[in-house]
């Protein structure tokens, strides 16, 4: 049941989304559920319709509802996919990240312990469509002809495949923002200073872990790619005090 009577006059449209979202959110609206229409909401909480509307528009701007027109039209609860999810998480992530200037050594420090903790089940589920996906990967890195962009491309991918080998999407929505939106930043830092063979020979390991079962080999693999991303984040970091 939802309670329409705890919200004050104060930020009114922010409290009845957040009231609603609540609902969605414990289950009390169901996916697909169609809210009560603007009207009847309005009576319940006590509010004006444009209050009312605003709130929605709040809950469409999470994903969290969508409206129709017509005769069977109105407010409905979304059921919302991985995909959609894996988009917000990296939009959040990368927003967060930006706009609170957030170290570089912080961000690798975050990245690596979260993808980390992937590499167990990783290990254990890795098929043969990962094992394809991350040496396609890897031969793309050991072309000299590929772009600097496009290497970074491919390593947000390379990565991405990592994380998706443990084949639990919820450990994928939550390594999202670190794999797609945490390592192009990382990557924009230390492009110029890294050598593409160390990575890729750090990538090699990490493929024959996975392919061999092999979770500590799996684990010194990240480690040291850890430690040498890291090295690189200060050296740039020296190289910009130095010219500042």
């Amino acid at each position: 049941m939802i309670d329409y009577t705890t919200i004050n006059r104060d930020g009114l449209s922010k409290q009845i989304s957040d009231t609603l979202r609540e609902a969605i959110v414990s289950g009390t609206l169901s996916p697909d559920a169609r809210l009560p229409s603007e009207t009847e909401l309005a009576e319940r909480f006590s509010v004006s319709r444009p209050t009312v509307r605003e709130a929605l528009k709040r809950l469409a701007a999470q994903n969290l509802i969508r409206t129709q027109r017509g005769a069977a039209g109105g407010a409905f609860v979304n059921k919302i996919d991985w995909a959609e999810a894996y988009d917000q998480a990296i939009t959040t992530a990368t927003l967060l990240i930006s706009m609170h200037a957030v170290s570089f050594e912080t961000v690798a420090e975050a990245r690596f312990a979260l993808e980390r903790a992937c590499l167990p089940l990783a290990v254990e589920r890795a098929n043969a469509g990962t094992l394809a996906t991350l040496r396609r990967e890897l031969a793309r890195q050991q072309s000299a002809a590929l772009t600097d962009e496009s290497f970074c491309a491919s390593d947000v991918t390379f990565h991405r495949a990592l994380v998706d080998a443990a084949a639990n999407p919820v450990l994928s929505f939550q390594l999202a923002g670190a794999v797609e939106a945490m390592q192009p930043l990382m990557n924009m830092i230390t492009y110029r200073a890294r050598d593409r063979v160390e990575i890729t020979n750090f990538h090699a390991a990490l493929i024959d872990a996975l392919a061999n079962r092999n979770l500590p080999q799996a684990e010194a693999a990240l480690a040291s790619l850890g430690r040498y991303t890291i090295a690189l984040g200060r050296s740039a970091a020296n190289r910009g005090a130095n010219t500042g």
